[in-house]
């Protein structure tokens, strides 16, 4: 049984009112009365309400068209000025065609006869923006979402959008981490390529725009951006004028929480010199241990500093060349005093290691390296050389040192190496590069050695880097060939062609070298496809070893390609 109600309904609730017979069922529920407008009630009541199920469709179809030919665009706020010209060249055709299908992140070919297309688009924004193009403009906003999902994107993306991306980003919300993006990029894409829009998104504020405004504002970032928009912005003035960032930044410290100090001394090592030392030794009184902590490691980076000198004394204290001069004899701290916790060392070691341990390989890495050899007349490699041993409760140890606390030595150099960047012992703890044929592995690099080789130039870390791999293969090789500039160089290349193939050969499996395959698609140089074609053509047909090897020669081609699309 059905009804039709007498009393009209209120125009703005008539949608209601269907919808809600709609959902109650025609059954239970009457049907509206005609009401509204005139018009709209003459179509209402010339429906056929003899099926009330059809009619309240009739009805809901009436209303939508009326609800629709009535809306009223909304205002559209004022996009301001138009975006600052980039006088950089526009992307080669082909380039930005290349572009689009990077984008797009199709594998490129049937069958997986490509990489992950997406594992590439990292190489090609690098050389992309180091050739000084700009991408086309309908092409940025595709490119700003890819990088809004990808962080490790977004310095070439953003440095690549130049003044047209932060024009843009500043009107888009999706697209705000450009505005805290700290880029290399000078001229257009650096900070201050545009003037804020006003308040375009229709926030009411206009903070977010950077660090641009009137004259005199250039610093209104700092005081009231977000916090990842003020390390931004700490770290694009430390690089361009380091002074002006230690001022801008003691000016707050004392108002910051401790968390936020920690990221924003961080932030001075851009820059830092003997000129940060007071602000830095004056850190070391911080009541956070961690903003202590990262103090005294920058200090120990300064080697005039006070701490430096003070952590040279208490090594001078714990290491002592032995009265023969042919061995080193340790007496490692009793304790870990106040003056030793104000200079970053903690109480209570984090790593399981005995507190002496770690006491003395905290005092060992923060020592700067030139104590070691300015005091004992005696090079990094000699020095590594020497046997280690206890100085003993007479300070004379063993007749023969016993090589206690050779590794807490060792671990101790390498990570001062590492910390100051001294390429002479990073050189001397990794060793001379492996030689095929010798038996077993060469005596056990102290410290990490893929961090070792980073201290090194980019040619001596390949060089070292393929020595290891011809003598050991790729099985420890993957750390070693992520700390390698890309593409390879032609040695290395060969040499990591060359293991697999013996890999291949020895019966192993390509997934057990999924992580070095995966990096060799997007670092091997494009001149190895001929070769890694060979080792295609000779694999025996439909097996792994031979689907791996046509993958990686067709990704090596679209590399190759690519690349040439932008040498232009």
């Amino acid at each position: 049984m059905t009804a039709t109600r007498t009393e009209p309904a209120a125009p703005a609730d008539a949608w209601e009112e269907l919808r809600t017979t709609a959902l109650l069922g025609t059954d239970r529920r009457p049907l509206p009365a005609p009401a509204g407008s005139p018009a709209l009630v003459a179509a209402a009541t010339a429906v056929d309400r003899t099926d009330p199920a059809t009619a309240l469709l009739e009805l809901a179809a009436l209303t939508a068209v009326r609800r629709r030919a009535g809306a009223r665009p909304a205002t559209v706020p004022s996009a301001g000025g138009a975006a600052p010209a980039d006088p950089r060249p526009e992307l080669p055709v082909a380039a930005a065609r290349r572009l689009t299908v990077l984008l797009d992140g199709r594998a490129g070919g049937a069958g997986g006869t490509l990489a992950n297309l997406t594992e590439l688009l990292p190489q090609w924004l690098a050389t992309a923006r180091a050739r000084g193009f700009r991408p086309p403009a309908a092409l940025l906003p595709a490119l700003l979402d890819g990088a809004r999902g990808r962080s490790e994107l977004r310095g070439d993306v953003v440095a690549l959008a130049g003044p047209l991306g932060r024009w843009l980003a500043e009107r888009n919300p999706d697209w705000r981490f450009v505005l805290r993006t700290a880029t290399d990029a000078p001229g257009p894409a650096g900070p201050a390529a545009s003037e804020p829009p006003g308040d375009a998104d229709g926030t009411g504020s206009t903070s977010t725009s950077g660090d641009t405004g009137a004259p005199g504002d250039e610093h209104r970032i700092w005081h009231e951006g977000l916090f990842a928009e003020r390390v931004t912005h700490l770290t694009r003035l430390r690089r361009t004028d380091p002074a002006a960032g230690l001022d801008l930044l003691r000016g707050t410290w004392p108002t910051e929480r401790a968390e936020d100090r920690l990221l924003f001394l961080d932030a001075l090592q851009d820059g830092l010199s003997p000129s940060d030392e007071p602000f830095l030794e004056a850190a070391l009184g911080d009541r956070s241990k961690n903003v202590r902590a990262t103090a005294a490691e920058l200090l120990s980076t300064l080697p005039g500093s006070a701490l430096a000198t003070r952590m040279a004394e208490r090594a001078r204290a714990a290491v002592r060349l032995a009265g023969t001069g042919h061995a080193l004899l340790v007496t490692p701290p009793a304790e870990c005093d106040a003056a030793m916790q104000r200079d970053g060392v903690a109480p209570k070691s984090p790593t399981g290691r005995g507190e002496r341990a770690w006491w003395f390989g905290e005092i060992v890495a923060a020592t700067p390296l030139s104590t070691w050899t300015d005091d004992t007349g005696l090079t990094p490699a000699r020095l590594l050389g020497l046997p280690v041993g206890d100085a003993g409760p007479d300070g004379k140890g063993a007749d023969r040192a016993d090589g206690t606390w050779t590794d807490d030595l060792r671990e101790g150099w390498a990570r001062a190496a590492v910390r100051q960047h001294d390429a002479d012992w990073a050189r001397a703890l990794l060793g001379p590069a492996p030689r095929p044929g010798r038996d077993g592995r060469t005596t056990r690099t102290a410290g990490a050695p893929a961090k070792l080789l980073a201290v090194l130039p980019a040619s001596e870390r390949a060089a070292w880097t393929a020595a290891f791999i011809q003598a050991h293969g790729l099985g420890e090789a993957f750390q070693l060939l992520g700390a390698c500039a890309t593409p390879w160089t032609p040695p290395l290349s060969t040499a990591v062609v060359a293991a697999l193939e013996r890999a291949a050969r020895s019966g192993t499996y390509p997934w057990s070298h999924s992580g070095v395959l995966g990096m060799t698609e997007r670092a091997l140089a494009p001149e190895a496809a001929p070769a890694v074609e060979a080792l295609a053509s000779d694999a025996a047909p439909d097996t792994a070893w031979a689907e791996t090897f046509a993958r990686l020669a067709g990704t090596l081609r679209f590399r190759a390609a690519m690349l040439a699309e932008l040498d232009v």
